[in-house]
């Protein structure tokens, strides 16, 4: 006798809460993974120069795995839904463990380039994987508890990596940095292998994958990328280069728009982007990308300039941003879960960053650690109201068929904002701090550099050295008022979501929530509310048939 025999209320309790805890387990390790490498291998870059050699290719390391986890998002999500989660997922496990195992192995930095896309590649199906399986597990009035979970993994690999990425280096060497990986992986990959069982999914035989869709996104998503990291730096904005780059960025998304309206089983659905709530969602994904990158960037750089933070524990001066985000997004997981309701995190969520970042960009010379703490945990919790809340009504707002995709370009979105957000607000601050430079007599050698380490700054002469630290006052405060207005976009967008109560089993005392098992049992067949949102599991009652 099965679970599904025996019917949902007489089914054994413990063994699905240990068994659905086993999964979310492994189901965070491989987002750790996911989130930690590129946090890691920032500590470790200029040890791994210093062996390597190859300085002039140093942003490839990077830029490499950006490309590739952008391009692969949406394939990746796509492949989920065709051919079934769980293998799916496993696979994108494979070739990140590959990749980090080449990484590390790498004997010259053309080879760790190339091998830094195949980890690339392995993480972008991580996070779509993890969500997805989330969405096909659990009923989505309970999902917001366990995304908030995610969010904190989020924030812990943010707050640790660079920690962790300098002890490893100093300690046991940069190759480390990619071998650590190993062990996490294969934990996450047994896990997954005995205890996920998801429903297997029949596929009509005449079923193709879209491949040119999935060429004219990829070429699409890669110009995009390209342009906001080498804009301003590599290349001036108006140079042939980047002029050309985004010709073909705008000709390939245009293409890809043309040949989804008429694929039989499209990469990204176009359909899915009818549902309001799931069109404003993408948009405020792309706004949270946006400034939580871009303020994670320039706060250690102000820490460590103004305030004279040491850059070793450089991740350690996010703390309060980090951990007002992992709290609140914990805190409104729950009482989505309790309510059924979600609407006001958006909206509280986008006060909460307009407060925040204004009160960043009102930092000066003299400005307390304490006061930016306070500053950076009122920027954090808004944050934590918006980052579980846009994946969750994403996956809501559409069909279960759909959820890859749709996991996909929620994760999309967001990264498509972090290149916006990094780029563009770095520019900004690159241009102000030169320009206060110059103008405060800091020297022009000095202004070429808009980013200077804390031994760099030690040498420079004690006037020099003020007017440095007087103009990344200017350049943080120009950042932070554009991510203000930012911010600002977001809180009105808000306002457009659309409350539709999300549907499932109530939670219980043991945190088990619907029961639905991550064992032999398949979850339910989609139901629709209005507005295209899909929600899955058993209510309590019977739900009224609408009309």
């Amino acid at each position: 006798m099965t679970v599904s025999d025996i019917g949902p209320q007489e089914a054994p309790h413990e063994p699905r809460v240990r068994s659905v805890r086993v999964v979310l387990l492994a189901l965070m390790i491989a987002m750790l993974l996911a989130m930690l490498d590129n946090m890691i291998i920032g500590t470790a870059m200029p040890t791994i120069v210093g062996e390597l050699g190859g300085l002039e290719h140093l942003s490839w390391v990077v830029t490499s795995y950006t490309l590739a986890t952008a391009a692969s998002t949406p394939i990746w999500g796509k492949l989920g839904d065709l051919y079934g989660r769980k293998g799916i997922f496993l696979t994108s496990i494979v070739i990140f463990l590959i990749g980090s195992a080449l990484s590390g192995m790498a004997q010259d930095m053309g080879q760790l380039i190339g091998f830094r896309a195949v980890q690339g590649l392995g993480a972008g199906g991580l996070m779509v994987g993890v969500m997805a399986i989330i969405g096909d597990l659990i009923p989505p009035r309970e999902r917001g508890k366990y995304q908030g979970m995610m969010a904190g993994v989020m924030a812990l690999a943010m707050i640790g990596g660079p920690l962790v990425g300098g002890t490893i280096t100093d300690h046991w060497g940069w190759r480390w940095s990619f071998y650590i990986n190993l062990p996490l992986g294969a934990v996450a990959l047994a896990m997954v292998t005995a205890v996920l069982h998801l429903p297997k999914r029949e596929r009509d035989r005449e079923t193709r994958i879209d491949y040119l869709g999935a060429a004219l996104l990829t070429v699409g998503i890669t110009a995009i990328v390209l342009v906001t990291t080498w804009g301003g730096t590599e290349y001036d904005w108006d140079s042939a280069v980047i002029m050309e780059l985004i010709a073909i960025g705008v000709a390939a998304l245009a293409g890809f728009l043309f040949v989804e309206r008429r694929a039989a089983e499209p990469i990204v659905p176009l359909h899915i982007f009818r549902s309001r709530n799931f069109s404003v969602m993408s948009v405020l994904g792309f706004l949270i990308g946006f400034v939580m990158f871009g303020a994670t960037l320039f706060l250690p750089l102000y820490q460590q300039a103004v305030q004279g933070a040491s850059a070793t524990n450089s991740g350690l001066l996010l703390t309060p941003l980090m951990l007002g985000m992992m709290l609140v997004s914990l805190i409104a997981g729950r009482v989505t879960t309790s309510t059924g309701k979600y609407r006001m995190f958006p909206i509280l969520g986008g006060a909460l960053m307009v407060v925040g970042l204004f009160l960043l960009s009102q930092m000066d010379i003299d400005t307390t650690r304490v006061t930016s703490a306070v500053y950076m945990a009122i920027l954090g919790a808004g944050l934590g109201c918006l980052l579980q809340t846009t994946m969750l009504v994403s996956q809501s707002s559409v069909e279960m068929k759909d959820m890859g995709v749709a996991s996909s370009s929620a994760t999309l979105f967001r990264t498509l904002g972090m290149s916006f957000g990094v780029a563009i607000m770095g520019a900004l601050f690159t241009d102000r701090v030169q320009e206060e430079m110059l103008a405060r007599g800091g020297g022009a050698a000095t202004a070429q550099s808009a980013q200077l380490d804390a031994a760099s700054l030690a040498k420079l002469p004690e006037a020099a050295r003020e007017a440095y630290q007087y103009a990344v006052v200017s350049g943080t405060h120009a950042a932070f008022l554009l991510g203000t207005g930012v911010a600002v976009l977001s809180f009105l967008v808000a306002f457009f979501v659309k409350e539709i109560p999300l549907k499932g089993a109530a939670p219980d005392d043991s945190g088990a929530g619907s029961g639905q098992d991550a064992g032999p049992d398949s979850p339910p067949p989609a139901q629709h509310d209005g507005d295209g949102s899909a929600r899955t599991g058993a209510d309590p009652k019977p739900a009224p048939t609408r009309a």
